[in-house]
C-alpha cells in the first residue's frame, strides 16, 4: 500500500509541475541518447523506490538549471528490464551520463542536493562545450 502511495505522490508531483526529463524506453532509447549529441545523463528509476521519489524534485531542478547544457531523460527499470541489464543498472536511482552517445559516467545510489549532482553531472562532461 506504502509504495502506490508514493507512486500517487508522484504522479500528483509530476501532473502539477512541468516535467523537464523527458522519458525514454526501449523503442526511443537509441534515438533519443545513443544517438544523441552532446551530454546527455539518464536517470535510471522505479517508482516503487523511495530514494528515486527523493530525488525527483533535485533532479527536475537540475534539468531546469542544464536544459541548453545537458538533455536528461528517464528510464523506468520496472518496465525497461532490458535496458536496465545492458546498462548494469543493479539499484534505482542510477544516473548514467553519455556525451555523444558513449557511456563516459555513472552515479549510484541517492545523491541530496543539487550541487552534488551538479558535481557528479560534470566530471564525465569536463571539456566539452
Amino acid at each position: 500500500m506504502e509504495s502506490g502511495t508514493k507512486l500517487k505522490a508522484q504522479q500528483s508531483l509530476a501532473s502539477t509541475q512541468a516535467d523537464k526529463i523527458t522519458s525514454a524506453d526501449k523503442n526511443t532509447f537509441s534515438h533519443l541518447v545513443l544517438d544523441g549529441k552532446g551530454p546527455i545523463a539518464v536517470e535510471f528509476m522505479s517508482y516503487g523506490c523511495s530514494h528515486c521519489g527523493t530525488l525527483e524534485p533535485i533532479l527536475q531542478q537540475v534539468a531546469s538549471m542544464l536544459e541548453s547544457k545537458v538533455k536528461i531523460f528517464r528510464v523506468n527499470t520496472e518496465t525497461e528490464k532490458e535496458l536496465a541489464t545492458t546498462f548494469q543498472v543493479e539499484a534505482t536511482p542510477t544516473l548514467i551520463m553519455f556525451l555523444n552517445g558513449k557511456n563516459v559516467g555513472k552515479i549510484v545510489g541517492p545523491t541530496p542536493t543539487v550541487s552534488s549532482i551538479l558535481t557528479a553531472m560534470a566530471q564525465p562532461f569536463r571539456g566539452f562545450s
